[in-house]
């Protein structure tokens, strides 16, 4: 229980200043490093869901997005222009 207090606490502190991509990294590298039932004990410190976080460990081992994206590109709604150019 230990553990979680400290990460909770450090969660508290840095959450502020990180966006929703870097939350989810830095979720992923805690529970990575706290091994075996460690995407459990970051979910309940951090409030992340455990999807989120393995979605993060995934993140973790592909390639990095380029620089200034927060999100992979391709998502959303197309343009209006790209769907109806008339």
């Amino acid at each position: 229980m230990g553990d979680e207090r400290a990460l909770t606490q450090k969660v508290a502190r840095l959450w502020p200043h990180l966006d929703e991509r870097a939350r989810r990294l830095f979720a992923a590298s805690e529970a990575r490093q706290l091994g075996h039932g460690g995407v459990s004990l970051v979910s309940r410190a951090c409030g992340l869901s455990r999807v989120t976080i393995t979605k993060g460990l995934q993140e973790l081992d592909a390639p990095p997005l380029p620089a200034g994206r927060v999100r992979r590109s391709g998502g959303g709604r197309p343009a209006l222009d790209v769907r109806d150019p008339d």
